[in-house]
């Protein structure tokens, strides 16, 4: 049995919770999220509390005990609290800036400038003169995808550090060429 998959998991007041088949609808101030509940577990909201319960035992149950259970909480907290990530563009003359509503324009040291449209449910600020971009949504999975994929367009390089990163992120850098002396 999951260890993490039997652990209540608390409902606040203002979030309602429906199971329809296959699904279950969470539903919050800030929005509604759907969880997709897999075979063999059955979800019992009483009293305050999700409990998410394995009906039968096997491989394929165990694992997705856990996860289910976890998709649960993250939708609860999202619908009350949200999910944010924050992104930090360095070098020189990189930065990013808002577009209209619904995409960013990157400068990231290419010849042009990067448009990326920002996903349904994730809105972007940014700070410090374009080089501290935060992603906010109720979707965790989004929010995490979507700060993954601008990375991608300028990964941090590993010799100066620019690019890129996550703000909890730290980079190991590497020494450059030492001038040796020349062979002769």
């Amino acid at each position: 049995m999951s260890r993490i998959g039997n652990k209540p998991i608390p409902v606040p007041d203002k979030v309602e919770i429906a199971r329809s088949g296959d699904t279950l609808k969470v539903k919050g101030p800030r929005g509604e999220l759907e969880v997709a509940v897999a075979g063999g577990l059955n979800v019992e909201v009483a009293d305050g509390f999700v409990t998410v319960k394995a009906e039968q035992s096997g491989k394929g149950v165990k694992a997705s005990h856990g996860l289910v259970r976890m998709l649960i909480a993250n939708s609860i907290q999202g619908v009350t609290e949200g999910f944010a990530r924050t992104l930090e563009i360095v070098g020189t003359g990189y930065k990013a800036e808002l577009a209209g509503k619904d995409a960013l324009k990157m400068s990231l040291g290419y010849s042009h400038p990067i448009e990326f449209p920002l996903p349904e449910g994730v809105k972007a600020t940014v700070e410090a003169r374009g080089t501290r971009l935060t992603l906010e949504g109720i979707d965790k999975q989004v929010i995490g995808e979507t700060a993954a994929n601008i990375r991608k367009l300028r990964a941090p390089d590993s010799y100066k550090g620019k690019g890129v990163r996550f703000s909890t992120e730290r980079i190991r850098l590497k020494p450059g060429k030492s001038g040796g002396a020349a062979k002769g």
